[in-house]
């Protein structure tokens, strides 16, 4: 299948029209504030559309209708942790953030336990931050190409490289505006589509309803207390544990708290963007039920390669394609790229970020000169954006791949949250408690992620949902530092 040639001019347009939008905060910025921070000055509504456009990945415009297309809307209760993670991000987080003079999110880490925190923490989150851009270029390109006959490698290519121009070139301030406006054109695209499907079911939205009622589409998962299983409960404690990272370890995130001109900004903020993903989540899963009854109705429609559970990420790309007007689904199209593009766009800005103020600052020139940070900073967004290019490239056709750098992500950032914690709560400043705390973290993690791939001696003897990786891995890190803390501190007062 081919694209019509008024979508494509249609993209085309938005594309350049984006990347350009970018590029013109390039005359805008003087100091390497106005690149990480955008000088504090960035207004609140704009962060949190920022906010909202991050959460939104691409991979969350195909892989919420998809799963709400293949099975129910179990998914959602992960939306449904955002305001507990909120409530606890706008009471502690951000205020915590707003004080430190760096902005990076890890020097806090370096304050609580050291130099060495600070370099586990921040190379983590840029492999992190590597797996992320390799993921979603390419899981954005994978649809396409089946659909649109688009290469995969050109694709990852246009994508990667419009955004590493804009993000390079603009700063922080060209991200979050950038995102405000995918934000919008991403709603808009998704609010039209199913109105559309809407408009085209013989009786409306009573027979959408129906039918997912009857084929039980709308439950929320199972309430048993199966921790192999995705109920309920486990969606739910995965998306706080997940949320809580976000907000709580994110540089992406702080880079927001610290570019609202006041604390309270900061806060509204926050706020607005974790919130506004709710019902925008929401609409997703509807919009995934919707297409269920569309194609229960309309049978002939999908074609049979479509119909198996594993291609249920590409019936809603199938459907933008075949069934919305000429001009309209190239703007939805380009609403699917908006979401891959601000999600990329924040992965270079804030690794930039952080090789600077964790890497070069602290052991190559402490002091360096404006001009030497924004030269630094320049050359790190474009060093991690052709990294991550290139890391998409690796992903073509290698899905095994592609899930063992999602482990290692999980692993990673699992690491941290459980330090951060340890770090907020904990009231040892020695090495020892914390460093045991992260191994014994990361081999809770390890054990329960990759479980199936270890020795039969040593393989769990029962079934955890690998989401719970997260949450255990996190909570050991947090017992076990506890617990050496209180034991170097009584034999200190036994001495």
């Amino acid at each position: 299948m081919k694209i019509n040639s008024l979508d494509l001019i249609v993209f085309l347009i938005y594309m350049f029209g984006i990347v350009g939008f970018g590029v013109s905060f390039y005359f805008r910025k003087n100091s390497a504030a106005d690149f990480v921070t955008g000088g504090g000055k960035l207004p609140a509504w704009a962060l949190g559309m920022s906010i909202f456009a991050t959460y939104v990945s691409s991979i969350s415009f195909l892989a919420l209708p998809g799963s709400a297309f293949q099975g129910n809307w179990n998914g959602f209760v992960f939306s449904l942790s955002i305001p507990i993670a909120a409530f606890i991000a706008v009471r502690y987080f951000v205020p915590l953030y707003r004080k430190l003079q760096s902005p990076s999110a890890y020097a806090f880490l370096e304050e609580r336990f050291g130099p060495w925190a600070r370099i586990y923490a921040s190379s983590c989150y840029l492999l992190t931050q590597l797996a992320r851009m390799g993921a979603i270029l390419y899981l954005l390109a994978l649809p396409m190409q089946v659909l649109f006959g688009w290469s995969i490698s050109l694709i990852i290519l246009f994508t990667g490289l419009g955004v590493v121009v804009y993000a390079t070139m603009g700063g922080i301030s060209a991200v979050v505006w950038t995102d405000a406006v995918q934000g919008i054109v991403l709603i808009a695209g998704a609010v039209g589509c199913f109105i559309l499907i809407v408009s085209h079911m013989p009786e409306g939205i009573k027979q959408i309803w129906d039918i997912a009622q009857k084929d039980s589409k709308l439950s929320l998962g199972s309430l048993s207390s199966d921790l192999g299983q995705s109920t309920f409960w486990v969606v739910l404690v995965y998306g706080l544990f997940i949320n809580l990272q976000n907000f709580g370890i994110d540089q992406s995130y702080i880079q927001r708290y610290k570019s609202a001109k006041t604390d309270q900004d900061a806060k509204k903020s926050t706020w607005f963007g974790s919130l506004l993903y709710i019902p925008v989540s929401l609409l997703f899963f509807v919009i995934g039920t919707s297409l269920y009854a569309y194609y229960q109705v309309f049978s002939d429609s999908l074609p049979p390669e479509l119909e198996s559970i594993e291609q249920a990420d590409k019936v809603f790309p199938y459907f933008i394609a075949t069934v919305l007007p000429p001009g309209i689904s190239g703007l939805v199209i380009a609403a699917i790229f908006s979401a891959g593009m601000s999600t990329v766009s924040t992965s270079i800005n804030s690794s930039a970020t952080v090789i600077l103020e964790d890497h070069f600052k602290k052991y190559i020139q402490p002091n360096p000169s404006q001009n030497t940070q924004i030269k630094v900073l320049y050359a790190a967004s474009l060093g991690m954006g052709i990294l991550g290019i290139l890391m998409g490239l690796a992903f073509n056709g290698v899905e095994s791949a592609l899930e063992a750098w999602w482990a290692l992500a999980s692993i990673f950032s699992g690491g941290i949250l459980g330090l951060f914690f340890f770090a907020l709560l904990g009231k040892t400043k020695t090495n020892f408690p914390a460093i045991s705390a992260v191994i014994s973290g990361l081999a809770v993690i390890a054990w329960i992620s990759l479980g199936e791939f270890l020795p039969d001696a040593i393989k769990p003897s029962f079934t955890l949902h690998k989401n719970l990786a997260i949450v255990f891995g996190t909570m050991a890190i947090f017992m076990v530092g506890f617990i050496f803390s209180w034991i170097f501190s009584s034999r200190k007062i036994g001495k």
